[in-house]
């Protein structure tokens, strides 16, 4: 709190020091002003003809003056409080001549006077005396809603309403109103309609006249039109443009002559909508307004006259035909006749309506591409975003009328060509608005909008206008545009955002027809700028007009707002009315006046009063309050020591006088001092009304009022200058045609940079001091105080001018544009000289223009030092000051940093001025500041040449070393430059160079240079590394920047940067980015070479080395090649992807560039239609060599052996899609010698075979059933043989003993296969060679795989799940694997390979997914044939091993094959298996064998069971088939014929089952009854995939069938074989396993040895035997 207030003296005496009102009449020096006393300090108040109103803080409203609607005695001397409105607080007051209104917090209104013309609001009163509620209520909307009004404006018969939606609403009587009616009094609020899509920011009402204050954006510029006339106004009708094929027409004229009032509208009564509503579809065609105004343009000038509009005469209008506007067609007129021309345009409004009308009954009709553009209007990149098509052209026609369709395309391809619509910042509906100055809270500044591309000045200078038609110069905000509220389906709420239209000639309709955008809130604002106040304002106003206090040039009335278009670009900030007069208050303290000036009232002599003028008011006086009464107006302005000053202008009042009439007849002839301002303290407002004049006033408190004045007041005057240097300096400059060549084209586009930020720092300061005007008058609340809430917008600001500044400064630019200054001003420049009302004396004109352009950063001093004497307002330990003193220090820095860059670019700028060096042009660049250069000798290059000379010069961004011969001139043959994002340098002493050596490090070069003495060494050595630290900190963008105070020391050794090599080699002319160590690209970065060819991934030492994405255009064909994979010291190494630009792609290890180890090729079609394969295997040296599979799609065959430079060669097996299989030995790609060919019906030949599977040489034929063929043979099979030979047909006794050859004699045995995939997994455990290594370092290389994927999954959560992520948690913890191994830590290493086999990040993990990969290859598809049945078994077998021998050496401790561990524990762990629960049984100890099988296969065999279970099928098809005919048949009787068909005994036969827990006897026809449970448990052996699980569910089996005989038979039975196999094989048939033959083949084949013994192998040989005798049943 202030310090004063801490007194003793209470509160009321610190509330009796602000908030003070004094009020008197005229302007004699003898006026003494009255002070009103109220206990509470007053915020606002109104006036009227002889009563007023006043505000206080705590929301009173109190009442003074002649009130003759509160009775015939009504006329208090002191205030008095209007109770009525006790216990609601009142935010905002106003008093018309006869009337009073109040606003609520709430959004009420409040009224009460004189109402005989309906200027309350109520009917059947004539006075109201006491506050009465008036409801605005929108009755377009469904249900109607309340309005919520932030402000009103009371005139003499009228009212107007600011709502929350800023738009305004009127009632009472009179054309003022700015309603489409002739029936008065309007006794219900209505919505002024032609304001409707406009932001109205302040109303203001004068006796019989309006004026609304309006937000806009700058249009963008209109071209040329061709004209037909309007009838009155002589202006352009309509706007038509030739294009090739079609025509553009505009008919958005609007007359400023009179407005038409149609027959349709004359029957409309007061408290009706819009006439412009039709009964079809009210809400929506009332959007468009489609009177004969805007599609006939029928001008027709109002037929009452000044006297009848005093009189409150009825306005009768007489409409005028279409033939009173002629549209005359000249011969060299291309466009159609009159008649046709309107003709075309109803047809558009028709269509317009419909379309409209339709969309708004579809329902949803904010259509996405308009609401997507609202997102960010402010937004430089989506300026091309905001273009948005008029709703009524968006269809298309579809009646094949031509023009329609011509208007169509014209509309969209010139909407297609303007410039972006852009919107006004949006204001929330909700924000506490307590004054008419409504823009405090709606105001957004457009400083982003102005000057954004170089300079386009609008001069503020009175009478400059473009010269465009009437229609080209009209208001942005007569386009219609309607925000529709998807919430409350609200139709008419006006859009709190406009968009600049296109140019009338090339959008038609553009006054009719509305964007329907989508509802918009605050947060869609420039987010910096939405506490500031607009400037870009337009006035507009309606009424009567008979003085001239419309501002329109003439003393017609209107009855619609109409824009003052010479108001347009003034910036005005606030408007008021008196009787017959209108003032508008402009950013630059300038006050336009128009209107009634018989008393002077108006400021200025012998000046038109029907258009705005400008106050005649003394040079340097700055206005910032105005206030009008009946005959004079009240200005507030700044005085000589920063207390405000009071101007009279208007008639003066007698004083000490009774008689009825006391006005003197004298008035001013210029606005005039009043003497006693300066003491009645810091006055912050003024009122006028009638003859009386009001000021509200404080006292100065500690300093602080004053503190604030003296700031509003600096931000004032310097706003003032701003805007002179604006619009007299660089307006001028920048229209010069010759600017361009004076500066050069890179000086012209620095001048219009700075030009542009000049600007936006105008009008920011410009916002900036009105906003200090609404602080004064209303909280003086220091944390709304927008230097303080908002800094970093004003540093920002303010630092984005510097810049450019600076820049130009350094690139000679000021020396440069004094003769185009000079050609506008003359050589003596005398207008800069008082825009700075400069002290100093003598100064060079340049040094003059840079001190003027440097002049706004000194602004920033001024901040500073007003902010600490306000913080002196304030105890230390309050709140307020620890907010002004953070404020405070940050402009204190940033003063601080700009004074630093001005100093470093003038530095800069004199080093450029005398440098000679060859191509200095090259290096002087615009942000490019000077720091140090090595003059006299201060640094030498070690080494250097005799008559070389070296000069270093280091720059913000770069080291130049310059060498030549002439040092004494500065002359320098060549020079070098090295980045400092990329340089590093370090101190060096040794014998060759002494103390003095400094070590130069750069991507290409590294040099040493001596410095002359070790303070020259330190000097430079803290200099480049304070350079590299700033240039690093700034992060490269080109800004100038300026070092820290503080020194850091060294810069990182490591950092990101930006270079590109030069010297010839692989890099050259390469262009790197990403992070650099020591002068080499070390860690992530992109390596581009001109080519095309990029490299982006990890580097070390300069080479590309760890995981990278390598991409280069083929030199054959016009495509790239690429590589995703590891590196090392700059090589492809480690495991990538590779596609060529063949088609083919590459999968697999890489070493030295080469494919080398495991890999998979594929060749598509892409490549070759003929080469259609894969490949996967060994590679040795990009070579195919060692073991590998091929599947060649085209030839339809499957080779699967040994490889030696890309060659067939050695053992090997083809099989072909016929089902031929061939094994031999290869050479060449070739069987040749002696081979095996095996037919799909059991033919066999073995003998010589030549290429292409000739058949050449000796050999044997061997038939199924035994009979065989020895001889010479020759020719292809399946083509015909040719045999010379022995056919040999044996004895039927003999052919049983005759074996069959076997396949696999010739196969590639399982241990050599896939050799090189577990020498990968090796390598990935740090092991050369298989169990030749460290264990420790196989855990370390492991946990490192498994973290670096958890620290990518920490950066990018997405690409794993959640349960992958606690997968790998949980494989950080690793198990006890040193100690011997107990049953605990062996079921923990169970799961932890489980876990492991799961993740493919883990080198287990990934062994198993390639190991399934490369089986899946081998024998799925042309592979899967039965020969190959056993090879496939071994092969599995062969994985158990060799992983065991990985598991081993990872858990030394644990046992070798078939090892034993007890288990101490008496029962089993819940996490055992099957396997191992059956072994407990068979051991005289419990526990463990561990075996591979045990340990390894349910975690293998699952992922490779589906290729090998098909293998089993195809060997066991043929005796599968008999067994499964047989199952069939047999189940087809019921259960006691088959008990009795297989011989099971009766006393076996169970005599009642139990179904749904109810018994039911067994009759001769139940089937599928009996042993159903143990049926079912057989059942499931079809969905277990591990032998131990089959077992267990055979085993299961058995119990189940054991459990139902011994309930029927006792406890105590046991089985004999006898009984036990007829029961087993009846469950087996019920059971009904399609695959049993392969179900019982498996589990022999892949069970272990032990598991086949005892109770278990018994279980299975009985299986089997069933499965046997099912096939030799004879059902028969």
């Amino acid at each position: 709190m202030l310090m004063d207030e801490q007194s003793s003296s209470g509160g009321e005496e610190g509330s009796r020091k602000k908030g003070v009102l004094y009020r008197w009449q005229g302007y004699s020096c003898s006026v003494t002003p009255e002070r009103l006393v109220l206990s509470r300090p007053v915020i606002h108040a109104a006036l009227g003809t002889s009563h007023g109103l006043l505000l206080t803080e705590d929301g009173d409203v109190y009442s003074f003056g002649e009130q003759p609607w509160k009775g015939a005695n009504s006329q208090p001397v002191n205030p008095v409080l209007e109770s009525s409105l006790s216990g609601q607080r009142v935010i905002a007051v106003s008093a018309g001549s006869y009337h009073c209104s109040a606003v609520t917090e709430d959004g009420l209104v409040h009224m009460w006077g004189e109402n005989s013309h309906g200027q309350c609001g109520i009917s059947g009163m004539d006075q109201v005396p006491n506050p009465t509620p008036v409801s605005v209520v929108d009755g377009e909307n469904h249900p109607p809603q309340l309005v919520r009004i932030l402000n009103v404006a009371c005139g003499a018969q009228h009212t107007l309403a600011l709502s929350g939606k800023h738009e305004v609403w009127a009632w009472g009587s009179g054309c003022q109103l700015g309603l489409v009616t002739n029936v008065f009094p309007v006794w219900k609020p209505q919505k002024v309609e032609h304001l409707v899509g406009r932001y109205v920011v302040q109303i203001a009402c004068g006796g019989f006249h309006s004026l609304a204050l309006v937000q806009f954006l700058p249009p963008p510029e209109s071209s040329q039109q061709s004209l037909d006339k309007c009838g009155q106004c002589k202006q352009s009708l309509y706007t038509m443009t030739d294009k090739d094929d079609h025509v553009i027409i505009s008919d958005d004229h609007y007359c400023p002559l009179g407005v038409e009032l149609a027959n349709s509208k004359q029957d409309l009564r007061s408290g009706q909508s819009s006439p412009a509503q039709t009964p079809q579809n009210k809400n929506i065609v009332s959007d468009f307004q489609v009177s004969p105004l805007t599609f006939e343009n029928i001008c027709v000038a109002l037929e009452s006259s000044d006297s009848s509009l005093q009189n409150d005469t009825k306005l009768e209008h007489q409409p005028g035909p279409a033939e009173q506007v002629p549209l005359r067609r000249t011969k060299s007129n291309p466009y159609p006749d009159e008649q046709a021309l309107k003709d075309y345009l109803k047809r558009i409004s028709d269509q317009t309506l419909a379309e409209q009308t339709e969309a708004a009954l579809v329902g949803c009709s904010h259509p996405p591409s308009r609401q997507t553009s609202l997102t960010c209007p402010f937004r430089s990149d989506q300026s091309e975003e905001l273009t948005l098509l008029p709703s009524s052209l968006a269809l298309s026609r579809t009646d094949g009328n031509t023009p329609a369709v011509r208007q169509q395309s014209a509309s969209n391809s010139i909407t297609d060509q303007q410039c972006s619509l852009s919107l006004l910042p949006i204001v929330d509906s909700t924000s506490d608005d307590t004054s008419q100055h409504s823009s405090v809270d709606g105001g957004i500044c457009l400083s982003d909008l102005v000057m954004s591309s170089g300079c386009s000045f609008e001069s503020c200078e009175e009478g400059r206008v473009t010269a465009n038609s009437l229609q080209s110069k009209k208001s942005t905000s007569l386009t219609d545009i309607k925000l529709e509220d998807s919430d409350a389906h609200d139709s008419r709420e006006s859009l709190t955002g406009l968009f600049s239209p296109v140019s009338p000639s090339d959008s038609h309709g553009t006054d009719h027809i509305r964007a329907v955008v989508g509802s918009v809130t605050t947060t869609s604002t420039s987010e910096s700028k939405n506490l500031l106040p607009s400037l870009c304002t337009e006035v507009w106003s309606w009424g009567r007009g008979q003085e001239g206090q419309l501002g329109h040039g003439d003393y017609l009335p209107r009855l619609q707002p109409l824009c003052i278009k010479s108001l347009r670009k003034k910036e005005v900030v606030k408007i008021t009315a008196g009787a017959n007069h209108s003032l508008a208050l402009t950013a630059q303290c300038q006050v336009y006046s128009w209107g009634s000036d018989k008393f002077g009232q108006l400021g200025h002599m012998n000046a038109p009063s029907t258009v705005p003028n400008l106050a005649k008011i003394s040079d340097g006086i700055h206005v910032w309050d105005v206030a009008a009464g009946q005959t004079h107006t009240l200005l507030l302005a700044d005085g000589d020591c920063y207390q405000p000053i009071l101007y009279y202008s208007g008639e003066q009042v007698l004083e000490n006088t009774n008689s009825s009439h006391p006005l003197s007849g004298t008035y001013t002839q210029t606005p005039t001092l009043l003497p006693f301002c300066m003491n009645i303290g810091y006055v912050s407002s003024v009122f006028g009304g009638g003859l009386n004049c009001l000021a509200l006033a404080d006292q100065n408190a500690m300093g602080f009022i004053a503190t604030i004045h003296e700031l509003a007041s600096a931000e004032r005057k310097f706003y003032c200058t701003l805007s002179k240097v604006k619009s007299q300096i660089l307006g001028p400059l920048l229209s010069r045609e010759s600017l361009a060549v004076s500066l050069g084209q890179s000086s012209t586009l620095l001048f219009q940079e700075m030009a542009g930020s000049f600007s936006k720092l105008c009008h920011l300061t410009g916002q900036h001091s009105r906003s200090l005007i609404e602080f004064l008058q209303q909280g003086k609340v220091i944390k709304t105080l927008a230097l303080i809430k908002n800094t970093a917008i004003f540093i920002d600001t303010y630092k984005e001018y510097s810049d450019p500044v600076a820049n130009f400064l350094v690139m000679g630019g000021f020396q440069a544009l004094l003769k185009p200054l000079q050609g506008c001003f003359g050589k003596k420049l005398e207008l800069l000289q008082a825009l700075m009302e400069s002290k100093e004396k003598n100064l060079s004109p340049c040094d003059l223009l840079v001190n003027l352009f440097y002049m706004p950063l000194q602004h920033l001093h001024g901040y500073n030092r007003l902010l600490l004497k306000l913080a002196n307002c304030f105890e230390v330990n309050t709140a307020e000051y620890q907010c002004i003193q953070e404020g405070c220090s940050k402009y204190e820095d940033v003063a601080r940093i700009l004074s630093k860059q001005r100093k470093d670019a003038e530095t800069t700028f004199i080093f450029w001025k005398n440098f000679k060096g060859k191509n200095s042009e090259s290096l002087r660049k615009p942000s490019r500041r000077l720091v140090c250069e090595s003059g006299n000798k201060a640094l030498t290059l070690q080494y250097a040449g005799r008559f070389s000379v070296s000069w270093f010069i280091l720059f913000n961004d770069v080291l130049v070393h310059a060498q030549g011969t002439i040092p004494s001139k500065k002359l320098f043959s060549s020079h070098y430059i090295y980045p400092l994002a990329t340089l590093w340098v370090e101190p060096i002493s040794d014998e060759s160079v002494g103390l003095l050596g400094l070590k130069l490090t750069t991507p290409e070069d590294s040099f040493v240079v001596l410095a002359s003495s070790p303070l020259e060494k330190g000097k430079w050595l803290r200099a480049i590394n304070q350079a590299i630290d700033d240039l690093l900190a700034v992060g490269l963008n080109g800004r100038t920047h300026v070092s820290r105070g503080s020194q850091k020391g060294e810069p990182p050794v490591s950092r990101t940067a930006t270079y590109t090599f030069n010297k010839e080699g692989r890099l050259k002319d390469a262009s790197y980015v990403g992070r650099w160590l020591l002068g080499k690209p070390h860690g992530k970065g992109t390596l581009r070479w001109p080519d095309e060819t990029v490299y982006c991934g990890t580097f070390k030492n300069g080479l590309e080395d760890g995981f990278g994405d390598y991409m280069v255009p083929s030199k054959t064909v016009n495509k790239f090649e690429r590589y995703q994979g590891h590196w090392k010291e700059g090589k492809m190494h480690g495991f990538g992807t590779y596609w060529y630009a063949s088609g083919e792609v590459y999968e697999g290890s890489f070493r030295d560039n080469m494919r080398h180890g495991h890999g998979m090729l594929r060749s598509g079609k892409m490549a070759s239609p003929s080469s259609s394969s894969v490949f996967v295997g060994q590679w040795f040296q990009g070579r195919r060599t060692g073991y590998g599979v091929c599947d060649d799609f085209n030839r339809g065959e499957k080779y699967m052996g040994m490889w030696l430079d890309d060659q067939r060669h050695g053992d090997g097996v083809v099989i072909t899609q016929f089902g031929l299989y061939y094994e031999g030995n290869f050479s060449n790609s070739k069987m040749m010698g002696n081979g095996t060919l095996f037919c799909d019906d059991d033919t066999v030949f073995e003998g010589e075979f030549s290429e292409d599977w000739t058949l050449c040489g000796k050999g044997v034929l061997s038939m199924p059933n035994g009979d065989s063929l020895d001889g010479i043979f020759d020719g292809h099979w399946g083509a015909g043989l040719r045999v010379a030979g022995i056919f040999t047909k044996p004895f039927e006794t003999l052919r049983r003993e005759i074996k069959m050859p076997v396949a696999g004699h010739n196969a590639v045995p399982a241990e050599e296969k896939w050799k090189a995939v577990f020498e990968e997994c090796w390598g990935r455990l740090g092991c050369e060679t298989p169990c030749q290594g460290m264990y420790n370092k196989a855990w370390e290389n492991i946990a490192i795989s498994l973290t670096a994927r958890r620290r990518l999954q920490r950066d990018h959560p997405e690409e794993l799940s959640r349960s992958q992520n606690m997968m790998l948690e949980s494989l950080e913890v690793i198990p006890q694997h040193l100690c011997p191994i107990t049953a605990d830590s062996f079921n923990s290493i169970r799961r932890y390979l489980i876990k492991a086999c799961d993740t493919p990040l883990h080198p287990l993990g990934w062994l198993l997914e390639t190991l399934v990969t490369v089986y899946r290859m081998t024998y799925v598809g042309v592979g899967s044939n039965r020969r190959v049945l056993q090879q496939a078994v071994e092969e599995i077998r062969s994985y158990l091993t060799r992983i065991f021998q990985i598991v081993r050496f990872l858990f030394p401790g644990l046992p070798e094959e078939g090892g034993f561990i007890v288990d101490s524990s008496s029962s089993s762990d819940e996490g055992t298996d099957s396997l191992n629960n059956s072994t407990h049984s068979e051991t005289p100890q419990q526990g463990w064998i561990v075996s591979s099988s045990s340990l390894l296969l349910p975690v293998l065999l699952p992922r490779l069971y589906p290729p090998l279970f098909t293998l089993y099928t195809l060997e066991k098809e043929r005796e599968e088939e008999v067994y499964w005919n047989c199952v069939l048949r047999l189940n087809k009787q019921p259960d006691l014929a088959i008990l009795a068909f297989l011989g099971v005994q009766q006393k076996f036969w169970p005599i009642s089952i139990s179904v749904l827990g109810e018994k039911k006897q067994v009759l001769p026809n139940t089937k599928d009854a009996c042993f159903a449970t143990a049926v079912e448990t057989l059942q499931q052996i079809s969905t277990a995939f591990v032998p131990s699980d089959k077992l267990q569910v055979i085993q299961l089996t058995f119990e189940e069938v054991t459990q139902e005989v011994q309930a029927l038979l006792g406890q105590e039975f046991l089985w004999c074989m006898d009984d036990l196999f007829p029961i087993f094989l009846y469950v087996v048939l019920r059971a009904r396993i399609r695959n049993l033959g392969s179900e019982v083949s498996l589990i022999e084949d892949l069970t272990d040895c032990s598991l086949q013994l005892g109770q278990l192998g018994f279980m299975l040989t009985t299986l089997k035997a069933c499965y046997n005798q099912i096939q030799l049943e004879k059902t028969t």
